[in-house]
């Protein structure tokens, strides 16, 4: 379908809640979405693209049809959504990394000696499945431990096959085993030790860490003080890994904080686990940018929840989202249990979702390299001054003079964020007798393409944006001067504070592009614009401190270096400073320097 044909029908939808699946050419559905209105929000897609994102754009640009689902209610489209989320994984939908999963322990009591075990799966097989946790690290951490403290076999042995057929291996001796490929203790013991397990994995701790309390009192009045030291370790253990142990899996979790961050090239969703105030656990993943933060929270929190097989009593969330309630209600629908959904903003709660946030922009720092930095920095100017492209080359100007002598001016340019050094280029303005910024930038700029449109080396390479230092004006005389040439590449003007820092960028127009709250591309202009003026006022230096150190001007007395910039300044040349009358030098000069100046010149004449 063409774009009008899709506008057509999207106009032609009913004002009913529903989810829609935009399809390409090829019938693969690349979007789902849900709407409380199908044409309003299906039309906004083929209506006013200016508005869009870039990722927007491109899902629409491949869109060849849609269809629709209408639903009875939000709700009912909401569980449609999250259905068909799951089952055609598309391209643009935010997702998370499939095939993750979220890992179980499992812990099979029809065996002989059971055994516990990681699986990435709930089946329907007569095992106990207790999680799911955070990562295959951490579950493999709670076996580990588990073991540990109740010193079950870590071998491949198979009991009861292998009882017997060989010593104790080195963990016996370490003390981490009680050695059951003896046959001591016995099954019995063995069964009791995983009934333990199972009563802590199920959160029932206390019972088992009083029992262990019980024997280790009598074991001290037996004086078998090593037994009882050995039960008292294993008590401490237990009741530390209870307190910890479901929290971490969520279902005894109280509190989940939801912090979500984004660099300039990656983004994180970070969800933190707490009980009581206190944290237990977190939980993260990495993904690629998102264009609007809280439609992304809004997406993420449907499918960790979902297939996660538990929910706290309350999830903080750092914004707002339109589908709270009827999400709350599918969650009531799927685990039987309210679960509150709020966006805190003050007191304890709103720290807890600071600290999410937090912990959602360090990761996300961590997994950024320099390079991406720069690439996503010159990714959101292009959004910013609505580029066709991102920036690879931009090229920034300056003037240096002092009251009109000397000008100068500066080409600095940077390359996917970094700067070129070498094609750096110096200008000295020419023709001009006093200060006109306007025209020296003109001239510097028609001097530069003039070398360009020439293929002289050095120039070849065009710019994919220009930076002016000054505001509209400035921009505005450099467009002049370039559109007769027929260059046809974006200016902006750097609009400076107060403390000499670039605020904002200004086209030709006078339209400002604020940068204060996007801090990446705001200090990236900040340097950019730094190095111009450095640049310039180094070449501008340099001329005046070669035209000065050499002038006749250093063998007059009491003529030091600001009054020889006072009198290059007003009167440009040695020659003109040497035809000068005395009224003239006294006109800028102590009437005692201007004497000293005017002798000398006359005595310079002197047979």
């Amino acid at each position: 379908m063409t774009k009008a044909e899709l506008k057509e029908k999207a106009l032609s939808l009913p004002l009913a809640p529903g989810v829609y699946l935009m399809q390409d050419q090829a019938n693969e559905v690349i979007y789902v979405g849900k709407a409380k209105k199908l044409k309003n929000r299906v039309s906004q897609y083929f209506v006013d693209s200016a508005s869009h994102s870039p990722k927007t754009r491109m899902m629409v640009s491949k869109v060849d049809h849609f269809d629709i689902i209408i639903a009875a209610s939000e709700f009912e489209a909401l569980v449609l959504e999250c259905s068909l989320i799951k089952r055609y994984l598309p391209k643009y939908n935010i997702l998370l990394k499939d095939g993750k999963g979220y890992p179980y322990l499992r812990l099979n009591l029809s065996e002989p000696y059971p055994t516990m075990s990681l699986v990435s799966r709930v089946l329907d097989d007569g095992a106990k499945y207790y999680g799911p946790y955070g990562g295959r690290y951490l579950t493999q951490t709670v076996i580990d431990t588990l073991r540990m403290t109740f010193k079950l076999p870590g071998c491949n042995k198979q009991f009861p096959r292998d009882l017997g057929k060989e010593r104790p291996c080195l963990n016996y001796q370490m003390g981490n085993c009680e050695g059951w490929c003896r046959g001591t203790p016995d099954r019995e013991e063995y069964l009791d030790r995983m009934r333990q397990i199972n009563a802590l994995l199920s959160g029932n701790y206390k019972p088992i860490a009083a029992e262990l309390r019980e024997k280790m009192l009598q074991a001290s009045e037996e004086l078998a003080f090593e037994r009882a030291a050995q039960l008292r370790d294993r008590m401490n253990a237990i009741e530390a890994l209870g307190q910890k142990q479901l929290v971490t899996a969520g279902r005894m979790a109280d509190t989940d904080a939801i912090g979500f961050a984004q660099t300039e090239a990656k983004a994180c969703f970070a969800v933190l686990h707490y009980v009581n105030g206190n944290l237990l656990d977190k939980d993260y993943e990495l993904l690629p940018l998102a264009d609007d933060p809280p439609e992304a929270v809004s997406a993420l929190i449907k499918q960790y929840y979902l297939t996660r097989g538990a929910v706290p009593k309350q999830i903080l969330l750092p914004f707002e989202i339109d589908d709270a309630v009827p999400f709350e209600a599918l969650l009531f629908q799927t685990y039987s249990k309210t679960v509150q959904i709020r966006v805190p903003q003050r007191g304890d709660s709103a720290r807890l979702v600071e600290l999410a946030m937090n912990n959602a922009m360090q990761e996300a720092e961590r997994v950024t390299t320099a390079e991406e930095r720069r690439r996503g920095t010159t990714r959101l100017l292009q959004q910013m001054l609505a580029l066709e492209e991102p920036p690879r080359r931009i090229e920034s100007y300056d003037i240096s003079n002092i009251s009109g002598t000397d000008i100068v001016a500066s080409m600095v340019v940077f390359e996917d964020g970094k700067p070129l050094r070498s094609a750096y280029r110096r200008f000295r303005v020419e023709g001009l007798d006093e200060q006109d910024d306007y025209a020296s930038m003109r001239q510097v700029l028609r001097r530069r393409f003039t070398h360009f449109l020439a293929g002289d080396k050095g120039f070849e390479t065009a710019p994919d944006l220009l930076l002016i230092d000054g505001g509209a004006n400035h921009a505005q005389a450099v467009l002049q001067e370039l559109t007769p040439m027929g260059i046809r590449i974006p200016i902006f003007g750097m609009v400076k504070d107060d403390r000499h820092r670039t605020r904002a960028l200004v086209t030709p127009d006078g339209a400002e592009i604020g940068m204060i709250s996007k801090q990446s591309v705001f200090a990236m202009i900040g340097v950019i614009q730094e190095e111009t003026h450095r640049f310039a006022i180094t070449y501008h230096r340099k001329l005046r401190s070669k035209r000065v150190k050499g002038s006749v001007l250093n063998q007059i007395p009491g003529i030091g270096d600001k009054r020889r910039a006072e009198l290059f300044r007003r009167f440009k040349t040695v020659s003109a400073i040497r035809s000068a009358s005395l009224q003239e030098l006294q006109g800028i000069l102590p009437k005692d320097a201007a004497m000293a100046v005017y002798q000398f010149f006359r005595q310079e004449e002197t047979p």
